[in-house]
């Protein structure tokens, strides 16, 4: 495998939409979500919105259903395609919640691609209701100010590269997101690694805000085609960056070259520099 680990977001990065939204608009339940949305933490209200769609008659088979019609760019699942195929160890860390996150991943045959998936948990109760807890039980602690109270996702990103030394030294990880909550992990990454925010998106504003801030190479994009462009540009040179690290020292000095993202056609953004 691949000394690579891609962590993508879910919602408004791998599907177009936030899945929470979705559902509830799709069984037409946006009146009392937006009347409950000011009382309550979003994941407790998402709980209570699955016991108000269960209450109203609505099955799990029709959440599931909605889920399968959630719209996609085509190119994003030929880039995750295309980066497990390269050897790269994809994770999905998100806070949306599990049976939302497989049922879409398994309609388009991607679960596979994916070693783990980091969201919110879900049961299904013995009455049929789907339950939504919190990924975090007890407050988490962060100090960022961006984390909502049930994930901190820069503290299961640390998580992860603990786990990925820990079988053999330090991988290097590509970050993509949009929303407030990517952007703590965005500022966990090292030198070495690469955040991708979705530009005009939350993540984005915030990187823009103190670009400094970032250690990580930052490289936006805007829809699936730049996705895979921009995601298989640094899958490719980073597996070209390995190999080169691996050759003879007298081989690295007659033919070494180094290759940037911009031979890839990929743009750059350099640190305190907003693009």
């Amino acid at each position: 495998m691949a000394g690579i680990i891609v962590v993508f977001d879910f919602d408004k990065t791998i599907i177009d939409v936030d899945s929470d939204n979705w559902v509830v608009d799709s069984l037409g339940f946006t009146e009392e979500f937006e009347r409950l949305l000011p009382t309550m933490p979003w994941n407790d209200l998402m709980d209570a919105m699955m016991g108000k769609i269960h209450a109203a008659g609505r099955t799990l088979d029709d959440v599931a259903a909605a889920l399968r019609a959630v719209p996609i760019d085509p190119r994003v699942p030929a880039a995750i395609r295309a980066a497990c195929a390269l050897g790269c160890d994809l994770r999905v860390l998100s806070d949306a919640n599990a049976f939302f996150i497989d049922t879409v991943l398994d309609h388009h045959g991607l679960r596979g691609c994916f070693t783990e998936v980091n969201t919110n948990p879900s049961r299904v109760d013995a009455d049929g209701r789907l339950r939504i807890g919190p990924y975090h039980a007890a407050p988490h602690g962060c100090g960022v100010g961006t984390c909502p109270p049930n994930m901190c996702k820069g503290q299961v990103l640390d998580r992860i590269l603990r786990e990925a030394a820990a079988g053999g030294g330090r991988k290097r990880v590509i970050y993509l997101g949009d929303g407030r909550g990517d952007y703590c992990p965005s500022l966990r990454l090292a030198r070495e690694d690469f955040v991708m925010p979705r530009r005009g998106f939350p993540v984005w504003d915030l990187i823009c805000e103190d670009p400094a801030r970032v250690q990580a190479e930052v490289h936006p994009w805007a829809d699936g085609a730049e996705m895979e462009a921009t995601l298989l540009g640094l899958v490719r040179r980073v597996l070209v960056e390995d190999a080169a690290a691996l050759l003879p020292l007298d081989c690295k000095l007659e033919s070494s070259i180094p290759v940037t993202a911009a031979q890839d056609g990929m743009p750059i953004m350099p640190l305190g520099v907003k693009n």
